[in-house]
């Protein structure tokens, strides 16, 4: 398959390489931080910031791209369904 964009350089704003659904918890951080989270079914998450911030995000709508680098997505204060993280 022919990558036209293989030779640009990539930066925040470039669309996400790789994809991975988020299993919310209280104590294990996401594999890697994201640079946006996908949002499958409308709600609340409530993350940590790359700079260790916690903040809740409510009102989410189905399809939202939440373009953040975090951490982690807690349990506790998520209510949004099939997240996934983008980096």
């Amino acid at each position: 398959m022919t990558d036209d964009f293989v030779t640009y350089r990539e930066g925040l704003e470039s669309p996400a390489d790789n994809a991975a659904a988020i299993s919310p918890s209280n104590s294990t951080d996401l594999q890697n931080v994201t640079r946006g989270i996908y949002v499958g079914g409308s709600g609340t998450v409530r993350l940590i910031t790359v700079q260790g911030e916690t903040v809740s995000f409510a009102g989410l709508v189905a399809g939202t791209i939440l373009p953040v680098r975090a951490t982690r997505v807690t349990a506790t204060g998520t209510t949004a369904t099939d997240l996934v993280a983008l980096w």
